[in-house]
């Protein structure tokens, strides 16, 4: 697959921590707060003959986030092996997604949410076939936006709303009904940015 040179050679190079304030300089949470570490899977998907990264809208009746669009993925456990096989288990709780298909390319630098995670964004091939199967208790659908649009750095937008009496600004990245925004179109644009080097 010609873009997984690509993804292996962005993975390759240095780059810093994103952060939700990174256009919010005056937003960062107090220093003495603990950060919890959490874990998301990138998945890319090979789908008729065009590479996809895999998405979940978030269920409308969550208390954080209902109907937000996320990566699979969520805290890492004391049980996990790691960032890698946290991505991997909430991947297979969130969609069906079986780990045995899956072939992790690499991760992201870590990522700071405003909500109190430090997020490591964890890079990933689908190798096998994959029937999205999502869970109700947490996932309203499973659907993957071509990785061509979340790839072009010239898709994303700097918009903003008033948040705790101030204006937080953050970055979107809009594909079809999918409203992209927040963490999920941060990391996905530092990647973009790594991919165009």
């Amino acid at each position: 697959m010609p873009h997984e040179a690509r993804l292996l050679a962005a993975l390759g190079r240095q780059s810093g921590a994103s952060s939700d304030h990174d256009l919010n300089g005056g937003l960062g949470l107090p220093p003495e707060r603990n950060l919890r570490a959490a874990a998301v899977l990138v998945a890319i998907w090979d789908r008729d003959g065009e590479a996809h990264v895999v998405l979940t809208k978030r269920a409308s009746h969550l208390k954080h986030h209902p109907g937000q669009i996320a990566f699979p993925g969520g805290k890492i456990e004391d049980s996990d092996q790691g960032p890698e096989a946290a991505a991997l288990r909430e991947a297979q709780e969130e969609t069906g997604l079986d780990p045995g298909a899956v072939q992790v390319l690499g991760t992201l630098a870590p990522h700071q949410t405003v909500t109190g995670f430090m997020v490591t964004p964890v890079v990933a091939r689908i190798h096998a076939a994959f029937d999205p199967r999502p869970d109700p208790s947490e996932v309203e659908e499973v659907f993957a936006v071509p990785l061509s649009h979340v790839l072009d750095p010239g898709r994303y937008r700097v918009e903003g709303r008033q948040w705790r009496g101030q204006l937080r600004r953050y970055y979107t990245v809009p594909w079809g009904p999918y409203y992209i925004w927040g963490a999920t179109a941060r990391i996905l644009y530092g990647l973009a940015q790594r991919v165009a080097g």
